[in-house]
């Protein structure tokens, strides 16, 4: 069974930094893409950096210049957020897009403080 977990989430300053990583319980071959997504109550969840298999990266305009995804080893990957500002203030959840479906992390909680 497969288990992704994040980790890394907290209060930050305005100006601040974070790394989030999100690691896997249980191996996962055949990756297409590695995600983190962010979701506001009362929002719709929205991308906000994505790694494809190739190492290609995507990020949403609000995070270009400011974050960073990486693959740091088989079964983790990392969001470097640096300069966060208060709107970036969400959960942060983590989704491995595989041959063999779609699997999602529960989540870890940014709040950056003015």
């Amino acid at each position: 069974q497969v288990q992704l977990v994040e980790s890394g989430g907290g209060l930050v300053q305005s100006g601040g930094s974070l790394r989030l990583s999100c690691t896997t319980r249980g191996r996962l071959f055949n990756i297409n893409a590695v995600g983190w997504y962010r979701q506001i109550p009362g929002k719709p969840r929205e991308m906000v950096a994505r790694r494809l298999n190739g190492g290609a990266t995507e990020y949403a305009d609000s995070a270009k210049g400011r974050f960073a995804i990486s693959r740091d080893n088989a079964n983790t990957y990392s969001l470097q957020m640096n300069r966060l500002r208060p709107d970036d203030t969400a959960q942060y959840s983590c989704n491995w897009d595989t041959s063999i479906g779609s699997f999602w992390g529960e989540g870890t909680p940014v709040t950056v403080s003015p």
